[in-house]
């Protein structure tokens, strides 16, 4: 368990693909961007906010995009990539890896937003060289254990899945 106080800054990174498919898969639901914000922030400072989303061919997240943005939430986002074989892959790891590196410097804490394991290196960093404390927000049935070991702490959405899932349709 971490030490929390309101002088810790802090920088919440969000895999927004990790999440929404986790939810999807475990739930039908959708993430409840806005409680997963107040929650890793826990009455902190927040100095950035940043989602990683994929923009797909027809569009039809915008929307989502917009409601992201209207809770302080900064889009970082790209084209899904279309293979010749028709396979689609949307990827943001190195880029949230290399921006939560270039802010460390700002942050005493940053949350990662994600289950996925290929993070570990990137936590390890942070703590190593940059001082950081690093906290992840997943949910636990689709994460990494190896990722959560690496944590300093780690809060398992399937502990409360309604508090942090709105209904689809």
């Amino acid at each position: 368990m971490t030490i929390v106080h309101q002088a810790q800054r802090v920088g919440i990174f969000i895999d927004v693909q990790n999440m929404y498919h986790s939810a999807k898969a475990l739930y039908e639901q959708n993430v409840n961007f806005a409680k997963i914000i107040e929650h890793a922030t826990n009455n902190r400072q927040l100095v950035r906010a940043m989602a990683y989303v994929i923009k797909s061919e027809n569009g039809k997240e915008q929307q989502f995009f917009e409601a992201l943005e209207k809770i302080g939430i900064e889009l970082q986002a790209k084209d899904v990539q279309v293979f010749a074989s028709g396979q689609k892959k949307g990827d943001w790891d190195v880029g949230m890896a290399v921006d939560a590196i270039k802010i460390a410097h700002r942050l005493d804490v940053v949350v990662l937003v994600t289950g996925d394991g290929d993070f570990c290196p990137l936590v390890n960093y942070l703590r190593e060289n940059k001082g950081c404390k690093v906290e992840g927000i997943a949910f636990g049935r689709s994460t990494s254990a190896k990722l959560i070991e690496t944590l300093d702490q780690f809060t398992d959405l399937d502990k409360d899945p309604r508090h942090f899932l709105i209904r689809v349709g």
